[in-house]
């Protein structure tokens, strides 16, 4: 092949294009506007041929009417264009205005956490609601449509967060180190949103489905140098300290770092009973659904519902004659709050935890991770609602950090991959993969004198063909799970078996730096617009409420930060 360039080969991008090139292809773009098409940019390179000096010699010839020609037709274009761009700013003005209603009474903040969600997963997600439930392209989630800009994640020790620092960031209005929990970077207390509230006299909560002394609800309620301090942690949420009981109502897990170390089902190192000391503070404690089910709206606070002794189940696993949703807890806790401020008209401030997201991410599970978003669109949706009903308040929704690295396409093979993934792999798993390592694990156990034979025949017959749904299985899957020996190792490989057949990659178990989607309705929503730090999202809950942090930090200065009694690390920082 010849080297020698023409002058038709030289349109390089750095090359302006001739004015009648941009000329013709905005009368494509304004016919399509119009016509409703949605001709892309690579058609309309296709509709005509450039006539350039760059690009056509013969353009050289041409006479200058041409030029006044695209002046007139540019001057047109411009002036339709600020038209059209004029109705679609008023439009988009009326929109927003419905939920800026200026608040005539008491402002009411929701800040919803979904740990671990990233951009991806918000794509993941909405294909495959989609693509099961018949339902067209066009289709948003309760999500989609209140996007309203990004946040960075970032802490002040690690360009990769952990959700201590990423939720002390939210509630502190400030970046501190990877596990500190409501502490500054020189390890001092730092006053939360969630306690100016209350000292502020509004009523607050906390709802989660992780354990409620967990990195996401324990940074609002609580001043720890470590995450782990878990026994610490409990001992603020009922108020041990000098500013006495800050959360009204709590709904979540991790009941046994409530117990006393005597009860077998205590995570606790010490020997208090803290729901003892609770309910004489005045607490009312719940543990189980009915309890829940039973509460009124005009129920007594402060209110404690610890619903599992750990982390609640996943929604891909759970009981619902067992255990609350999502959207159950934080549907009876926005009408236990709103009734109870409502007397006083104080307002309220609560934050609710799609914990359990982050958590199927870090094992790299699809599945499970998509039923936990798919939860926590339910919930989106009824908070939603209860703003349409009371525009003077905002719910905020954003994420700590993504988890998994996770992307939706996967190539399988050095051949050039097909463009698509198959969320039909998705459709049919039937529990988590720590739910399955787990049953495996013990049937493990159970069966030490069993040969190997037995064990594959449980792994075809019932891992993959029952809990799998999974038909056409390699060899070396079987021999994988059958001599796997570790937790960990399993959730590996049955990450794998199902992410390789719905072509997904993950390319961590733990977190990554990518900026997260920030979603926001309501009152003052609009203020969230762009691209912001974590930081800056407690400063607009601060700033909309006009909480005195400072004030709230040097009461709490001379409050315990290191707990007494040992901790452990956890096996997923999250």
């Amino acid at each position: 092949m010849s080297n020698n360039k023409t002058a038709s080969d030289n349109s390089d991008s750095e090359q302006v294009l001739n004015e009648d090139f941009i000329s013709d292809s905005e009368q494509i773009l304004r016919k399509d506007f119009i016509s409703g098409s949605s001709t892309s940019l690579l058609n309309i390179q296709e509709n005509f041929v450039p006539d350039s000096p760059l690009i056509n010699p013969q353009y050289n010839n041409v006479s200058s009417k041409k030029s006044n020609s695209f002046i007139k037709k540019s001057f047109f274009f411009a002036l339709g264009s600020t038209f059209v761009l004029s109705i679609f700013l008023i439009s988009n003005f009326l929109t927003e205005k419905k939920a800026q209603v200026k608040s005539d009474g008491p402002i009411n903040v929701i800040l919803m956490i979904s740990d671990g969600f990233g951009p991806a997963s918000e794509t993941m997600a909405r294909q495959f609601y989609q693509s099961t439930n018949r339902l067209p392209a066009s289709w948003k989630s309760p999500l989609d449509d209140i996007l309203v800009g990004s946040s960075r994640t970032q802490s002040s020790d690690s360009l990769i967060t952990d959700s201590a620092a990423g939720a002390t960031a939210f509630s502190c209005a400030m970046k501190s180190y990877n596990g500190a929990i409501a502490v500054d970077p020189s390890k001092k207390a730092c006053g939360t949103i969630l306690e100016a509230a209350k000292l502020k006299g509004m009523l607050t909560g906390l709802v989660a489905t992780s354990r409620i002394t967990h990195a996401t609800p324990g940074s609002f309620s609580a001043h720890v140098i470590n995450r782990d301090m878990e026994d610490l942690i409990a001992q603020y949420q009922i108020g041990n300290f000098s500013l006495g009981p800050v959360v009204d109502l709590m709904f979540g897990g991790g009941r046994c770092f409530f117990l006393p170390n005597s009860d077998i089902n205590s995570c606790r190192k010490d020997n208090r009973d803290l729901i003892s000391e609770a309910q004489n503070k005045g607490f009312t404690a719940i543990s189980s659904i009915e309890q829940l089910n039973s509460l009124n709206s005009n129920q007594k606070l402060p209110l404690m519902g610890l619903f599992s002794g750990s982390h609640m189940d996943y929604e891909i696993d759970r009981d619902p004659l067992k255990q609350p949703s999502l959207s159950s807890m934080a549907d009876k806790a926005i009408k236990i709050l709103s009734e109870s401020s409502s007397k006083t008209s104080t307002g309220f401030f609560l934050m609710i935890e799609g914990s359990r997201i982050d958590m199927a991410a870090h094992s790299n599970d699809p599945a499970t991770h998509i039923r936990e978003i798919i939860s926590y669109w339910d919930t989106v949706k009824l908070v939603r609602n209860f703003v349409d009903k009371n525009p003077n308040t905002v719910v905020v929704s954003v994420s700590d950090h993504e988890t998994g690295g996770l992307s939706v396409a996967r190539q399988l093979g050095p051949e050039y991959p097909d463009y698509l993934w198959n969320p039909k792999a998705l459709i049919n798993v039937k529990m988590s993969i720590e739910n399955i390592s787990k049953k495996l694990l013990y049937f493990f156990n159970d069966n030490q004198n069993s040969n190997l034979d037995a064990k594959r025949e449980f792994v075809k017959n019932v891992v993959f063909t029952k809990w799998l749904q999974v038909h056409e299985f390699e060899k070396e899957e079987v021999e994988a799970l059958t001599t796997a020996e570790k937790s960990t190792i399993l959730r590996q490989h049955l990450s794998d078996i199902i992410s390789k057949r719905a072509l997904l990659g993950w390319a961590t178990h733990g977190h990554s730096a990518v900026d997260v989607n920030l979603y926001a309705y309501g009152y003052q929503s609009s203020q969230l617009r762009g691209n912001n730090e974590n930081s800056d999202i407690g400063s607009f809950i601060k700033n909309i409420l006009n909480l005195d942090l400072e004030s709230v930090t040097k009461l709490i200065s001379n409050d315990p930060t290191v707990q007494k009694t040992p901790f452990s690390s956890s096996e997923w920082l999250g």
